[in-house]
């Protein structure tokens, strides 16, 4: 194989995504001109490395995430180099605190200002609203604002050049189990790619979904994976919950496989192709046959049946995610009700039944604001890794906590990928 013509320059950004069933690569290339971003390259492998958001065979899954990687470089014709990169898993805490400061006086060109806050200020703050008691193996993965408050002045998205004497920060922290975020970066830094962040993947899955009237009028971001359901209440412009759901859209396909006495691919394949969420708009009429061992007989299963097994399934998954929203700070109904991503929102006719259920608006929330490979791009599958993409350019918005460690190996990691590749 020749080698790529390209390295990765700052415009081009990268995102990983290890999910429970697949690992996704994607490269998008930014033009700050026009502030357009375009999808350059998207690769996307099979893997049974993780289990609801566990890493539990790490070869497998660097494996699996070399070659989606490979499939990314050679379409977009790019060599990676550094990505953004997501995590999940029942190991995440969300957690709403706050802190307060006495502002300083401060001077601006010799001419004394009285209490005008600084940048130092917000940042004073928000480190005193994060000094919160955390045991030894976890760490801060996001510091995310909500508000501040100025004296008795609330609901202040920007404080910085405003005068008071007291100010107050709001914010959700979204914590991490340490060991799970260092093999998780370990997976790609073996393969010589350095992670410039770690990012909780509901929050990467919002980026390019909702809209910023979404987030300030009320929504709620479901990201339905195969083995995790990862979730973000937003209100107000923040976010006033957070939650991981150690059961995904996996679940489903073992209960298909369970009660039809079936493989787990088997099963996978019915549930893709005739499962409806709701069992009322599946057919009585329409029969499949299941696949037979020499000597069996040939069994056959109407739609209907098989959606009265995942109706039931989803249905509890939804009232455990009705639970979580419920326990966001929040009095006034979500105007935008919830946004449903990842696999699991390709399911038939999830939204009539979620919206039964949660008896709020419900939508699938597909990617948007990416030029290129469009109808491949527009999937919700691809929510996570696209948003990763956006990271870079839009971290300013999220005061991340955690970075991770640039250790040696990783050096020695790209040179034996160097003498590989060319010798």
């Amino acid at each position: 194989m020749s080698p790529l013509n390209r390295g990765q320059d700052k415009n081009v950004q990268v995102g990983i995504d290890i999910g429970s069933s697949h690992v996704r690569c994607a490269i998008v290339e930014s033009n700050p001109e026009n502030g357009t971003v375009k999808l350059l390259g998207l690769g996307t492998k099979p893997h049974s490395g993780m289990r609801t958001g566990s890493l539990i065979h790490i070869d497998k899954t660097i494996t699996a995430l070399d070659e989606a990687l490979k499939e990314a470089e050679l379409m977009a014709n790019v060599k990676v180099e550094r990505a953004v990169m997501s995590i999940s898993g029942e190991h995440i805490r969300g957690i709403n605190t706050q802190g307060a400061i006495a502002v300083h006086k401060s001077s601006s060109q010799n001419i004394p200002v009285e209490h005008e806050i600084s940048a130092q200020d917000v940042q004073r703050v928000l480190e005193l609203s994060k000094a919160i008691s955390l045991p030894m193996d976890r760490d801060i993965l996001h510091v995310l604002p909500q508000e501040y408050i100025i004296d008795t002045m609330g609901n202040i998205k920007d404080p910085v050049g405003m005068s008071g004497r007291r100010l107050e920060a709001r914010i959700h922290l979204v914590t991490v189990a340490t060991t799970a975020a260092k093999n998780i970066t370990k997976c790609a830094e073996e393969l010589g790619i350095e992670i410039d962040a770690l990012v909780f993947q509901a929050l990467s899955a919002s980026l390019p979904v909702l809209s910023q009237d979404e987030k300030e009028l009320g929504v709620a971001l479901v990201d339905i994976g195969a083995g995790t359901i990862d979730l973000t209440v937003y209100h107000e412009g923040g976010i006033r919950h957070s939650a991981v759901i150690g059961l995904g859209a996996n679940s489903i396909t073992n209960d298909i496989a369970m009660m039809l006495q079936i493989n787990v691919e088997e099963a996978e394949k019915i549930k893709v192709k005739y499962a409806s969420a709701k069992a009322g708009m599946a057919s009585t009429e329409l029969d499949f046959e299941l696949a037979a061992k020499e000597g069996e007989i040939v069994r056959k299963v109407s739609e209907h049946e098989l959606s009265r097994y995942v109706e039931a399934r989803m249905v509890e998954i939804f009232q455990m995610i009705a639970r979580e929203i419920a326990r966001a700070d929040i009095r006034e109904r979500l105007t935008f009700g919830i946004v449903l991503t990842g696999g699991g929102a390709l399911l038939k006719n999830i939204t009539s039944l979620a919206s039964e259920v949660f008896q709020e608006p419900v939508r699938v929330g597909c990617p948007k604001g990416i030029s290129g490979v469009v109808d491949v791009a527009s999937s919700p599958v691809f929510a996570n890794v696209l948003g990763l993409t956006q990271w870079t350019t839009r971290k300013d918005e999220f005061h991340s906590g955690y970075l991770p460690d640039k250790p040696l190996t990783l050096a020695i990691s790209k040179i034996k990928k160097w003498f590989k590749e060319f010798f």
